[in-house]
């Protein structure tokens, strides 16, 4: 089976990126984050169209929404709402096997790390808090669950273009990463895509739209992620980063990454 995660920035904006994607891609299980457009509106038979049968979305207008567009049936599809917000940003669903699967879009949290003046920022860090303490209690090892989606932290040093100029800029910081280490410590999950790519190899999955020449400069983050927990560590197969869609005509500023797994 292969799991595809990619922020698309606009579903309706660039379903002919989705499309492109899911030819040249080719996934099973597609999550997709910030597609920013409310339920009533959802591209639902375009997604069919593409060969996705079984379509689950929580989206709302112009912000966050995700979506789970799967060739395989989805039961007991959920939404999940932290911090008291509705803001569109868990999806969860259960495939035949019984393996559940969950698109997370985590707040970017504004520009200043600082949870005392910046309220974006306390967001993102009440948000991982409580998806933390859900965690310890639904996740277990041996059961099988994927996590995916746009967590907007790049954990590892090698997950940005500089370690050290990043340190004080959001989704980099020290109590950004200690808080998804902390996530990611609960059962514990495992990084698919370092799975197969060494942590000292560098890897983006992000590029700012800012950066006139993106493939020059190449200062990028991972800021996009598979997890998956020990139960599906010994079915992993393999994963890719699609690089090459960040240079695809009106591209989103991430791009898909892959993982295939036996299932």
């Amino acid at each position: 089976m292969r799991v595809v995660t990619w922020n698309v920035n606009s579903l309706r904006l660039r379903l002919d990126l989705v499309e492109r994607l899911v030819a040249e891609l080719r996934p099973d299980l597609l999550c997709l984050q910030e597609i920013k457009v409310t339920d009533a509106l959802f591209p639902l038979e375009s997604c069919r169209a593409l060969g996705f049968d079984h379509v689950a979305f929580h989206g709302m207008k112009s912000y966050n929404g995700v979506a789970l567009l799967s060739r395989r049936p989805l039961a007991n599809i959920r939404t999940h709402s932290w911090c008291g917000k509705d803001d569109r940003r868990h999806l969860s669903a259960e495939l035949e096997d019984g393996t559940a699967v969950h698109c997370l879009y985590v707040p970017a949290g504004g520009d200043v790390p600082d949870p005392d003046t910046n309220p974006k920022f306390a967001h993102k860090l009440g948000f991982l808090r409580e998806l933390t303490e859900w965690a310890a209690t639904e996740l277990r090892p041996d059961a099988r669950a994927i996590l995916a989606g746009d967590f907007n932290i790049a954990p590892l040093e090698n997950d940005v273009w500089s370690h050290r100029q990043l340190l004080d800029v959001v989704s980099h910081t020290p109590v950004e990463v200690e808080a998804l280490t902390r996530l990611q410590a609960t059962v514990p999950l495992i990084d698919a895509v370092r799975h197969f790519v060494p942590e000292t190899e560098k890897l983006y999955t992000w590029w700012s739209y800012r950066s006139p020449d993106w493939t020059r400069n190449d200062r990028g983050r991972r800021l996009d992620h598979i997890w998956v927990t020990p139960a599906l560590r010994d079915r992993l197969r393999g994963a890719l980063v699609a690089r090459e869609a960040r240079a695809w005509p009106q591209p989103s500023d991430h791009v898909p990454v892959l993982v295939d797994l036996d299932l």
